[in-house]
């Protein structure tokens, strides 16, 4: 798209982790990038892009563009502006659709941080045809959900041999906050279980899985190796892996992925329960919903000396032909540093590198792939071999366990 006037929008740049990442872009975008910032309070856009210009003084003449998700003109001349638009804006069912429609029309490449099930399905079902015939990728969850878990699998699997049933276990240890807009799209994912599970089979409906591989992602069970306590983690995690797996036959003929928790105490996975389940209750009724959302505001965060302190390690255990295999992605701070970092690549990644040809509802391996996990190597995000024939020497970091068997 040479005509377009940027490389890179990012709409949200004002809130907590949009911040971040426009903080991350000036200090790691190339300086042929065309970046932009995007939303519709002026004076905040200003106030942060005098901020970034500290980074790197020539920020001060970033551009600033005005966006509305209630001006659909408004998205769609951002949208026309831009190769890729970033959205760090949730919960995305309240505000995430209005830009998909913009990209998707437009042929724009889009990413945002959205762990909702149901938002993901809804993109699908009105936007993907739209995409796929103006060659728009329209790309979800590219922060913690799901890149770690999407991307860990891709990589444990190109360890395995070629053409064999291949089953892979993830185990996510992490120490940290999560962010306000993440709590928000928790609570009305909970206050909305019919229409996720029927979206949901909508989706499978439109979206089915190859005919010639089989492909599944079950619960898994609760389990305890050594000094871990396993439990399944019914996140949005192992449905992108599952499409990352539909979408590239090197996943084999017959592919699972079951998603756990690992801790050492038991009264972690107790309390854990549950709050769950006392969110789960109290987010069905308007007035108690409206009170839990009032506990954690989007946009806030952590200070960075308790984000310095978060950290997250993903061990892999992987089973093909006759073969095992360990690998680990591990990082910082999951739920702001590290998202915004794994966003803000993302972006650089479909900009500017040499990937596949793909459009519609992708998945982050499935689009980027190995170019998406260099940068993120580059960027101090680990990505290694345990144990296996190509094992590496282990990086030392905090929270390293063993891997279950």
């Amino acid at each position: 798209m040479p005509t377009r006037d940027h490389d890179i929008v990012l709409f949200g740049a004002t809130g907590f982790t949009g911040a971040l990442t426009a903080e991350y872009l000036a200090a790691h975008a190339p300086a042929t990038c065309r970046w932009a910032l995007a939303g519709r309070d002026r004076g905040k856009l200003e106030a942060l892009r005098r901020k970034l210009s500290k980074i790197d003084a020539r920020l001060i003449e970033l551009p600033l563009l005005h966006a509305d998700v209630t001006e659909p003109d408004s998205l769609r001349a951002v949208a026309e502006s831009t190769r890729v638009l970033v959205t760090t804006v949730g919960p995305y069912l309240q505000y995430g659709e209005p830009l998909v429609a913009a990209c998707a029309e437009a042929g724009t490449d889009y990413l945002d941080l959205t762990g909702e099930p149901e938002f993901a399905d809804r993109m699908f079902l009105r936007y993907h045809k739209k995409a796929v015939e103006t060659g728009a990728r329209i790309i979800h969850a590219a922060g913690f959900d799901s890149i770690p878990h999407d991307l860990g699998a891709y990589f444990t699997v190109q360890q395995l041999p070629e053409g064999v049933p291949i089953t892979i276990d993830g185990y996510v240890r992490a120490v940290g906050m999560f962010s306000g807009g993440t709590f928000h799209s928790a609570v009305t994912a909970a206050s909305r279980a019919r229409e996720n599970f029927e979206t949901a089979r909508a989706r499978r409906k439109a979206d089915p899985r190859p005919v010639d591989r089989r492909i599944r992602t079950p619960l898994g069970k609760p389990g305890r190796d050594g000094d871990l306590w396993t439990v399944p983690l019914p996140t949005i995690d192992p449905q992108i892996v599952g499409r990352s797996a539909a979408a590239l036959p090197r996943y084999g003929p017959d592919f699972t992925y079951r998603h756990y928790m690992a801790v050492k105490r038991l009264a972690t996975i107790a309390g854990l329960g549950g709050g769950l389940a006392a969110l789960g209750v109290l987010a069905q009724f308007p007035p108690t919903r409206r009170w839990l959302l009032t506990r954690r505001k989007p946009g806030e965060g952590p200070s960075a000396e308790r984000r310095a302190k978060s950290w997250f390690s993903v061990r892999f255990v992987g089973h093909g032909g006759g073969q095992r295999v360990v690998t680990e992605v591990a990082g910082g701070d999951p739920g702001y540093g590290e998202t915004a970092k794994m966003l803000a690549e993302s972006a650089l990644c479909i900009a500017f590198d040499d990937l596949p040809k793909t459009a519609g509802q992708v998945t982050t391996a499935a689009a980027m792939g190995n170019a998406l996990i260099e940068r993120l190597r580059a960027a101090d995000i680990v990505f290694q071999i345990v144990e296996g024939p190509a094992a590496e020497p282990a990086q030392p970091r905090r929270g390293v366990f063993r891997a279950p068997r």
